[in-house]
């Protein structure tokens, strides 16, 4: 099973994603405490999960569809973790912590504030 997490307000504009093969779980908005300049301080945060869509693929159509910078999804599919930055995706089970830590690396080096990097 595939379960995800998206901030709506990291899409660019323009983008439409259809036919993703994924149920909305939870849809909220919330204040973030901690944004980059380029952040909205109140963000759309889309959850779900699918039985049948490919991680892989939805990987990559989120990777295009990104706004940049300091934007990430992440996802979580049979004990592999996707983390989608715009452009690119890591991924690796969840106790490889060395790609975990390149990640990481990534994730500060395009901006994403340290707070933000919540993912394991």
């Amino acid at each position: 099973m595939l379960a995800g997490a998206l901030i709506i307000e990291s899409l660019r504009v323009g983008v439409v994603l259809d036919d993703l093969g994924v149920v909305v779980r939870r849809l909220s908005r919330a204040a973030s405490a901690h944004v980059t300049p380029e952040q909205p301080a109140v963000w759309t945060l889309l959850e779900f999960d699918s039985d049948t869509a490919d991680p892989d693929e939805l990987a990559e159509r989120l990777s295009r569809a990104l706004d940049s910078p300091g934007w990430y999804a992440n996802l979580d599919s049979d004990g592999q973790v996707y983390v989608v930055f715009p452009g690119t995706a890591f991924r690796y089970t969840r106790d490889d912590d060395a790609r975990h830590e390149e990640a990481l690396a990534y994730a500060r080096s395009v901006g994403v504030p340290e707070e933000q990097c919540d993912w394991r």
